[in-house]
């Protein structure tokens, strides 16, 4: 049951402080010295709470050597893995040891600790191990193995295989999302998609179950935002919560609404969803630093985690961005 996500939903965004963030002023420490950091997740348990480790949280993070142009980072991701104590980052190292991966880089995905005590990862491989420069195909894998799981015959939704491109200028098929149905205890992923709608391409939340067969979208951006990312679904209070981010460039026209994360709620997995807050919005960045944060990804504690993106005079900031809590109410949210 395909929920569409339309201009009558983004009509209703106000620049309202229960959803507006807090401007993130002065100096943020980095995470780690050498490297830029983002697009984080924890190691989860089953039931999506935050796996411990004698008491430490353990939290996988894309990073990159600090460049010259910030952007350049997507062509040369890792999946790092860093310990946390509640007060100190420890760097942990590379994820994957080197040439395992069947992409010429890694980029999002999630991490489960199963029932056994073993780690599985669900990340994005994009483009080839050892092309001569990057191209931006997209496959869902699981490691250990590191064998693509999702297969997309470009039927339901578009393939993701251009080989020019950049942020924001290509399709989507990545940044998985694991999640275990409570109402029935099946597992599924949740995949960052693209569809064709009227001849445009536009975001959408793929949904893959049983065998990781794919299914009807969850959600459509139905001709107002070309590109979601990073979905994930939190259970709460008998509620399904789906989250997403997408940038104020992707949506038509661009700046119709704020970078952000967006979400909607149903009463089970596949929906029907209703926007949160009547537009979606779950928090916006401020207009006075348009571009500060991204990447949200909600924990089942409401912690709301991101990654300090770029605000003036301080330039790309490539660590951890101050963490906000949700309060969530039905079908309103807001910021605490």
């Amino acid at each position: 049951m395909t929920t569409l996500w339309t201009r009558s939903h983004l009509d209703l965004i106000t620049e309202d402080p229960a959803t507006t963030a807090p401007l993130i002023l002065g100096a943020v420490p980095r995470l780690l010295p050498d490297l830029d950091i983002w697009d984080m997740w924890p190691i989860q348990q089953e039931d999506g709470t935050t796996a411990l480790f004698n008491g430490h949280e353990h939290w996988m993070g894309l990073t990159a050597p600090i460049l010259a142009d910030p952007e350049a980072r997507h062509d040369v991701a890792r999946i790092r893995l860093l310990s946390h104590d509640g007060t100190t980052w420890t760097d942990l190292g590379d994820v994957f040891p080197d040439g395992v991966s069947p992409g010429s880089r890694e980029w999002s995905g999630t991490a489960i600790r199963a029932a056994d005590g073993t780690i599985r990862v669900f990340y994005t491989a994009a483009g080839h191990r050892g092309e001569p420069r990057p191209t931006f195909v997209q496959r869902v894998v699981e490691a250990p193995g590191h064998r693509e799981i999702v297969r997309n015959d470009g039927l339901t939704y578009l393939k993701a295989e251009e080989t020019e491109g950049g942020p924001g200028r290509i399709r989507a098929f990545r940044d998985p999302a694991w999640f275990r149905d409570p109402a029935d205890g099946r597992a599924h992923l949740l995949i960052a998609a693209s569809v064709s709608r009227r001849g445009s391409r536009v975001g959408a939340i793929a949904l893959a179950s049983d065998g990781w067969t794919l299914r009807p979208p969850l959600l459509v951006a139905d001709g107002v935002n070309r590109e979601i990312e990073r979905p994930h679904v939190i259970w709460r209070d008998g509620l399904y919560y789906l989250f997403f981010c997408t940038h104020a460039q992707s949506f038509h026209p661009p700046g119709k609404a704020p970078t952000g994360l967006y979400g909607f709620a149903a009463p089970t997995l596949t929906g029907p969803y209703e926007p949160l807050n009547g537009s979606g919005l779950v928090i916006g960045n401020p207009t006075g630093q348009p571009d500060q944060a991204y990447a949200w990804m909600v924990l089942d504690d409401l912690r709301a985690v991101s990654f300090l993106n770029y605000r003036p005079e301080h330039g790309f900031g490539g660590t951890l961005a101050p963490i906000l809590r949700l309060r969530l109410d039905g079908l309103t949210t807001t910021i605490e």
